[in-house]
């Protein structure tokens, strides 16, 4: 903001400023009328001819950004920018008055303006606004970067959103793409009687997940906290409270890396039904994509890393042991001791973790590798190792668990539970878990008591799932990089280069 680092564009924006005063106009304006979207016009009035716009006299009250200006004298063709899109607009000296032209002298790209007028055809055939008033709404002090060439990478995209929304249209049709989606879930889960209730994101232990939290810490209480990993345990309190159906839309924090498909906050919904098992988070997830293809997006295919994902046909169903062995031939329904198990590992090249110390993680480890990556269209990986499901019902081989996990394109999307009810087996697989953490495992779950208590009260039977609404995002807006659907991802720090002077010593 220091004058001596301002470039000759941005010392000549500033220097207009006295010029506003002059001329009795706020610079950055106030309170503006406005009451026409450039797409409601475009497509209600986009189709008529000449003649008829001239009959019709179409009044025009529009505001938004200036992105084009081209001055021709006593008259100039602007075109401007609203949050659904542009139109040009044509100014006239004898038509706007010797004031608000003198005003207009002034404007730049990137000026927010209001303008009012009726619609017209220039010659060339394009819906134009004939403008009769002119109205200064905000100066824009820095230019605006080029186009096509200005702001094309994506680190400094994301870490100056605000001017990539300006200047990308496919950057501003991501997050409205997001908000819609969002809208959806929020439609489709309320219409099938679920209730969004919020729940704290400070919590007293790290539990609900298998996750690295991040800390912090109350000074009224002397006490830290952490930022929640899920939003599970509240979710089922609030079911032995009687809410039979609830779920949650809300912000999730792991001390995680950061990549395509990672971001250290997050957003996901989880919901839980009361009475209901795996079967019906079976019939709930595959529903929301329905859902949100036709109602939202309004198509079945999309084009993901690669790959046309079909969202229409029924989504595949298949256990995880019998994913193994059709990839690999190793068959983890059979019983394998866990010495067996490392041999097994270490023949087809899986790493192993000192944490380990039964044949439950290597299944998990040989499905990551061999299984998730091939998981090109929708499929719901069934019945998983106890291990590594803490919060999960038991099947009738106790061995493994009653839950699934979505994939799509070779990325989880969802993950189900037929939830664990019962206060003893959930205290003894909270043990298990401080057991693994003893081992090594640093994102094993801490004992939540007070869940504990409550499951001594006495939750329902039910069906639980999460889902991650970014990656939602991610196919639905067919962008390969979660950076893209969040319109403020966590960045690195901007690295500071500062050229030397050679002239200086």
């Amino acid at each position: 903001m220091e004058e001596e680092k301002l470039n000759d564009q941005e010392l000549a924006r500033r220097a207009k400023l006295a010029r506003y005063e002059e001329l009795g106009v706020d610079a950055f304006g106030s309170r503006y009328e406005w009451k026409d979207s450039i797409k409601d016009l475009r497509a209600k009035y986009g189709a008529l001819t000449e003649e008829e716009l001239a009959e019709k006299q179409v009044p025009v009250n529009v505001a938004g950004r200036l992105m084009a200006i081209r001055r021709m004298g006593k008259a100039s063709f602007v075109n401007i920018k609203d949050e659904y899109g542009n139109m040009q607009a044509w100014l006239g000296r004898d038509v706007v008055g010797e004031h608000d032209y003198e005003v207009f002298k002034l404007a730049d790209i990137g000026d927010i303006v209001g303008l009012e007028g009726t619609l017209m055809l220039t010659r060339t055939g394009e819906l134009t606004i004939r403008t009769t008033k002119f109205t200064h709404i905000t100066k824009c002090l820095k230019p605006l970067p080029e186009k096509f060439h200005g702001l094309t990478d994506i680190e400094e995209r994301c870490r100056r959103r605000y001017v990539d929304l300006i200047i990308n249209d496919e950057s501003r049709k991501n997050a409205l793409t997001r908000s819609a989606i969002v809208k959806g879930i929020r439609n489709y889960s309320d219409s099938l009687g679920f209730v969004e209730v919020e729940t704290p994101v400070l919590s007293p232990i790290a539990g609900g997940a298998s996750a690295r939290p991040f800390i912090t810490h109350h000074n009224a209480l002397d006490k830290d906290f952490f930022l929640r990993i899920a939003t599970e345990l509240n979710l089922k309190k609030c079911m032995v409270g009687g809410i039979d159906r609830v779920y949650e839309i809300g912000r999730i924090f792991r001390n995680e890396g950061i990549d395509n498909r990672h971001n250290p906050e997050f957003t996901t919904i989880e919901l839980y039904q009361a009475y209901g098992d795996l079967s019906d988070m079976r019939k709930w997830a595959e529903g929301l994509f329905h859902y949100i293809g036709e109602k939202v997006i309004g198509k079945d295919t999309y084009e993901w890393n690669g790959n046309t994902i079909d969202i229409s046909k029924p989504f595949a169903w298949i256990s995880m042991a019998d994913a193994i062995k059709e990839k690999t031939g190793v068959d983890f329904n059979e019983h394998i001791p866990f010495e067996e198990a490392v041999a097994l590992a270490k023949k087809h090249g899986v790493t192993l973790e000192k944490s380990w110390n039964s044949t439950g993680y290597i299944m998990q480890a040989f499905f990551d590798e061999f299984v998730e990556p091939t998981l090109i269209q929708p499929t719901f990986i069934h019945t998983y190792p106890i291990e590594v499901s803490p919060l999960t019902k038991k099947t009738a081989d106790p061995r493994f668990v009653d839950r699934f996990e979505l994939f799509i394109g070779g990325t989880e999307f969802g993950n189900a539970y037929s939830e664990l009810n019962n206060p003893f087996d959930q205290e003894e697989r909270f043990k298990a878990q401080l057991a693994a953490r003893e081992r090594g495992d640093d994102e094993a779950a801490d004992i939540d008591f007070s869940f504990l208590d409550a499951l001594i009260y006495g939750m329902p039977p039910a069906g639980g799932i999460g889902v991650g609404v970014d990656r939602l995002c991610m196919l639905f807006a067919e962008q390969s990089t979660i950076r893209e659907v969040l319109i403020f991802p966590t960045m690195k720090d901007e690295v500071a280069v500062t050229k030397k002077d050679p002239e200086k010593k």
